[in-house]
Order: structure tokens, then sequence, then C-alpha cells
């Protein structure tokens, strides 16, 4: 297989797995370029599993800037939230190909909450479906504790997992993103707030430069609180438009042509109330849309 014809074949996958990792479009996108440079200076005839091999030196790649970054992401500014994949157009034949290895928003978000090592056991062996003793092989971890460490995650990831990825782009889901922007648009959220369960979450992602709840907000009156104090400043002025998020319903925020935020929700497993809004305004995570 020629160079050219592997990176065509083996990229959008390469992202997937970086963006699963890092939950970063800008690090996915420039540990999967290091990846394929790094691969030019590789004699492809003596690479028998291509598909392996690619993947083995993408998730180390990722597990390395990890471990480099952690420190930066313990002095983060309030909560950590990936960056969103927005789609604001039509998508192009080469976006559809990416996009079906589109991971959701919220169960972007679970994965984040693991560490590096248990990402890594659980993209290659449930997402890619990769055997332990490849999975062991890749991470250089024994193939008894890569079973071991997915033992214990399953249970849990299994229970948030089915709603994390449930697909959200019906009417439902058309209602429940309407009556935000209503409620956006003029400052009465009690109609929207009854559509969210009373243990509902609020995180918000400024990242120290933009306002932003420094800490998770819990419970409708509270969210309510938080929606009613920022429209009252302002900050809720401007073009609401409908796009798609990790390939879900959500909303961005346009004030004087520039994306201010992403909005997006994840609903309970029957669909019928909303349990966590994701609100992301940090400009650094607004820059990657379609």
């Amino acid at each position: 297989m020629k160079f050219e014809q592997v990176y065509t074949t083996y990229k959008p996958l390469l992202l997937s797995i970086a963006y699963r990792m890092l939950g970063s479009i800008t690090d996915a996108e420039d540990i999967v370029q290091d990846v394929f440079v790094s691969l030019q200076q590789t004699s492809l005839e003596d690479v028998h599993h291509i598909k392996a091999y690619l993947a083995k030196i993408t998730t180390n790649r990722c597990l390395n800037l990890l471990n480099s970054s952690r420190k930066q992401r313990e002095i983060y500014i309030g909560p950590w939230l990936p960056e969103p994949d927005i789609e604001m157009n039509e998508r192009s034949p080469e976006d559809r190909i990416v996009l079906e290895e589109t991971v959701t928003y919220a169960l972007l978000v679970l994965l984040q909450q693991l560490s590096p090592m248990e990402r890594a056991v659980y993209v290659l062996r449930e997402v890619l479906e990769f055997e332990y003793k490849d999975v062991a092989e890749m991470l250089g971890k024994n193939e008894v504790s890569c079973r071991k460490m997915m033992s214990r995650l399953k249970p849990k990831l299994d229970r948030d997992k089915e709603a994390a990825t449930t697909p959200l782009n019906g009417e439902q889901m058309q209602a429940f993103v309407q009556a935000f922007i209503q409620a956006s648009r003029t400052g009465s959220f009690e109609a929207f707030i009854h559509l969210l369960i009373e243990d509902s979450t609020l995180l918000t992602d400024g990242g120290g430069k933009v306002r932003a709840a420094l800490n998770p907000i819990y419970g409708r009156a509270r969210i309510q609180a938080f929606w009613e104090g920022i429209f009252q400043k302002g900050a809720l002025a401007g073009e609401y438009r409908l796009v798609q998020i990790n390939g879900e319903l959500g909303i961005v925020l346009i004030q004087q042509g520039q994306l201010k935020c992403s909005v997006c929700f994840e609903m309970t497993e029957d669909l019928s109330a909303i349990q966590t809004i994701y609100k992301v305004s940090n400009p650094d995570k607004l820059k990657h849309y379609r």
C-alpha cells in the first residue's frame, strides 16, 4: 500500500483515536500529522499490520502528551471540557467519512474522567476491538492487567454510556433546543428549567479567558439563577444557530460575527429530560468548526 493510500484510509481512524484520547481537535490533528510525518521515514514494506502499527503510535503519542500536560490541566481555571466538534454547514464527502468516527460529546466527557492509560485501553479494546494481547503489546502492559483494568471500568462505563451514546437529533431534541433558545432570547427560563431533572448539572468552560462558573452548578434552581444572571448582563444577546455538535443537535451563540459559545445537552436514558448541560466559551476551544 502506498503512503497516499495509507494516509487517506487511516487518517479518519487516527483522528478519532486521538480526539477520544485528548478531547482536543487541535491536539488530535497535530498528533496525527506527526504520525504521518514519521511514517514517511518508515519502509511500509516492513510494516505487516498497518492499522495496529498506526493505532499503537498514535495512542502512545497521545499518552506522552497527556502525561506532559498533566500539570497544565491541574491548574486549569474552572471545569475542563473537551473541545466540541461543531458542524455549522452542510458536510462535504470527506467530512462525512470523518464523521463516521464521531463520538458523542457526553461520551467524550465521560472518557476524559478516566486516567490516560484507562482511556487508551478502552479505546483500543472497546472502540477499535483489538484483542487484549494486542492492546497489551501496544501499551507495553501485560494482558492480565489490561483485562483487569477493563473489568473495573466496564460496569461504570456501560451504565453511563447508554445515555451518553443515544443519538439526539429527533423532534424531541428539537423541542429542548428551541426551548433553550427562546429562554435565552427572552430571559424567561422557567419553562426551559422544567425540562431538566431535579438534580441536573451545568458545566461551563471559559478556561479563565472569559467569564464562566468556576465550579459545576447543581440543581434546577441554581442553574436557572446562573442563566438569568448572565442574561441580565447581556451575555446571551446575539444570534443563535442550530448546529451539529459531535454529530448531535446543539446550539452556538454568535456575537458580532464571532462564535462565543456552544451549548449541548446530555439526556436521561429515556430521553424525557435533560440531565447535563455543557457550555463551552473558552475561545481556544471554539476555533474548529465546519
